[in-house]
């Protein structure tokens, strides 16, 4: 690791020469991509040589441990045991730091939550999730707003989708992927049976256009008029909008929205999204043909998380975490099962990269 470390520092070297040629500064494009490649090596060349000072420190340290003085032995004895721990926990943030970064880290993340099995109570959950997630998107600061969503007649979501953007929303939400299982009495359950039930989350990072270059040709596009709870406009415009995308065949919906022009526009959001998020998957899964260290892949059939509220306990079932405070995780607490989440994939990435 020590070897790549110094490449990095070689090149983060090499990056503030270009930075400082006449040449660079005139070419806009150029400036600009190694402005950022400076700034991403800026924090791990920064803690390296904070690293190595620190180890000089501990080195002196450990020579004033033999000293003839008993009070500079006391005093290196003294200090050494926090150096060494701190120490250690810097080797362990430059470790992460080393590991591949998902590009999509950065990105806004399109939330997509549907109703799956329990009729009624599956689309009651799925309203209870979409405002957990909401919850925890409030307490790291973000933006959410819901692009298009079909209420069920009993409350709760039959599906809701939404844009989540903030700082690095995806790195978070990213684990979120897959079916979400919820056991729990309904409350129009009279001999107090638990129920099972679950809905299916995606997320998806958002694509910009520079992401992907959608041909209009391609596209089908539906006006008709907005269904549900809205207001007048529902049944005297035809704001809601559906985009199709021919090749693909990817169809997307938007009615939140009274203009049909916003419609339109968060319609192509999505659709961006989802094409490129299919697109990645089939890269993906050409270059492994086991997804298991994939988090995030679109893969909706597996089972990742059960909610069962009668025990209170949560289970995230990819790492085996269980947690007895379902209450809290409901208001939104999710940053333990995705800090454990986030370790447990970053421990199989440095065992692949170790092989």
């Amino acid at each position: 690791m020590f070897e790549k470390l110094e490449d990095v520092e070689d090149r983060f070297q090499e990056v503030e020469g270009l930075l400082a040629q006449p040449d660079i500064l005139a070419d806009q494009g150029r400036f600009r991509d190694l402005s950022r490649e400076h700034a991403e090596l800026n924090e791990v060349v920064t803690l390296f040589r904070a690293y190595r000072e620190l180890e000089q420190e501990m080195e002196d340290l450990r020579e004033l441990s033999s000293d003839k003085d008993p009070d500079v032995r006391e005093m290196a004895s003294q200090e050494l045991p926090a150096l060494e721990e701190r120490h250690e926990q810097m080797a362990e943030e430059l470790t992460q730091l080393m590991l591949p970064r998902d590009p999509n880290d950065g990105k806004n993340a399109i939330l997509e939550i549907r109703a799956g099995t329990g009729g009624d109570e599956a689309a009651l959950f799925a309203g209870d999730l979409f405002r957990a997630y909401t919850r925890f998107a409030d307490r790291h600061g973000w933006k959410v707003e819901i692009l298009n969503s079909s209420e069920s007649a009993a409350g709760g979501f039959k599906e809701v989708i939404a844009m989540v953007s903030g700082k690095d929303v995806f790195s978070f939400l990213k684990y979120e992927s897959g079916t979400h299982r919820v056991q729990r009495v309904p409350d129009t359950e009279t001999q107090g049976r638990v129920h099972t039930s679950a809905c299916t989350v995606a997320v998806l990072p958002e694509a910009e256009e520079v992401d992907l270059d959608i041909d209009p040709s391609d596209l089908r596009i539906d006006l008709y008029r907005a269904s549900g709870a809205g207001g007048q406009h529902v049944n005297k415009t035809e704001s809601a909008v559906r985009v199709t995308h021919i090749p693909t065949g990817v169809v997307v919906s938007c009615q939140d929205g009274k203009s049909q022009h916003k419609n339109k526009a968060k319609a192509m959001q999505v659709l961006r999204s989802r094409i490129l998020d299919s697109m990645q998957n089939e890269q993906d899964a050409q270059m492994a043909a086991e997804r298991k260290t994939q988090v995030g892949s679109g893969d909706r059939s597996e089972r990742i998380r059960t909610y069962n509220f009668p025990q209170g306990r949560c289970t995230d079932h990819r790492i085996g975490l269980t947690l007895y405070k379902l209450d809290a995780i409901m208001q939104g607490d999710f940053e333990e099962i995705i800090e454990s989440l986030r370790t447990h994939y970053q421990t199989e990435q440095l065992a692949k990269q170790e092989q």
